[in-house]
């Protein structure tokens, strides 16, 4: 386990505030002639941690805690108003809050801050189908799934939405998730009536839709299927190295804390930027998308923030 001092180094912002001077990029498209920033920040697996680590906590000690996220989140949209936050799933399980409010005070919270969307985990079937239907409703943001067949479960469907497309700052961004396989993870019982759809075939299809029938500029893929795995599970690394046109896969499932998000190159293709933040909201992704004046990609900064003690003046 990497101690403390290591953990808050590796995830220390690449810059406060919104100015790219002196920043370098994480990825440059060659193109010139920006004219907007828009800042895309991000979580993944919080489990129910409103509250930070408490004392003996190994590295984590001390960090996340949603008051502190909801400060940064509003310090971060009073220096851009161009912004999306959102959520790659297992907001569900972890806590004694969870226990107690079954997720409904997660997404009241989320609500609070303003999520933008969110997809499902694995853990968000931990009360069964009629456990997520019941607090549902304290969401006053989407979520969305794509590989999901909710025919069998239509009362869990009614809050599903394959995708959605925001506008921000004149750019039209596509956004849809992706969930992992039930086997040896959800029991059948969990999640009855839901079917998974192979994640890879699914990608391509709603990219294809998002790019082609709905002409979006940019396409982020909402993830819970992990980073990459040994086995043939489709993983994150898989569908970037697979499908074209996914500008961002914001991952979740399996607790990667990227320092740096990983970036998949494709000869002749635009790359596919590939960001998971660890878990419990010990840090806030954050990554700045520079736009030409054609709403085409031209730069991307990485600029995740822990969440920790230091932010407590924000709160």
């Amino acid at each position: 386990m990497i101690n403390r001092k290591t953990f808050l180094r590796q995830v220390a912002a690449a810059g406060a505030g919104l100015s790219l001077i002196g920043m370098k990029p994480l990825v440059s498209y060659g193109r010139s002639s920006s004219s907007k920033v828009i800042s895309i920040m991000h979580t993944n697996d919080t489990h129910a941690r409103i509250d930070p680590f408490p004392a003996g906590s190994g590295s984590y000690e001390g960090l996340g805690g949603a008051a502190r996220r909801a400060a940064l989140v509003k310090k971060i949209r009073e220096q851009n108003p161009h912004n999306l936050l959102l959520d790659a799933g297992d907001v569900f399980q972890g806590t004694p809050y969870f226990n107690f409010y079954h997720g409904a005070l997660d997404y009241e919270l989320m609500s609070m801050m303003g999520y933008d969307a969110t997809t499902l985990g694995n853990h968000e079937f931990d009360n069964k189908v009629e456990g997520f239907v019941n607090v549902a409703p304290k969401a006053n943001f989407p979520f969305v799934n794509s590989n999901y067949d909710f025919r069998g479960a239509p009362e869990m469907g009614k809050f599903i939405d394959e995708f959605i497309i925001k506008y921000v700052d004149g750019v039209k961004i596509g956004i849809f998730g992706l969930g992992i396989r039930f086997d040896t993870l959800v029991l059948p019982e969990l999640h009855e009536g839901v079917r998974h759809i192979n994640a890879e075939i699914v990608a391509r299809q709603m990219t294809r839709r998002l790019r082609q029938d709905y002409n979006c500029d940019m396409v982020i893929c909402l993830s819970h299927l992990g980073l990459e795995y040994e086995t043939d599970l489709v993983s994150d690394m898989v569908i970037a190295n697979n499908v074209d046109g996914i500008d961002l896969i914001i991952g979740g499932h399996t607790h990667t804390l990227l320092e740096e998000p990983r970036i998949i190159e494709k000869f002749g293709k635009e790359p596919t930027i590939i960001s998971q933040v660890g878990h419990a909201g010990v840090v806030l992704g954050r990554l700045n998308f520079e736009f030409d004046r054609t709403n085409r990609i031209r730069r991307v900064f990485v600029a995740n923030q822990s969440i920790d003690p230091e932010l407590d003046k924000l709160v």
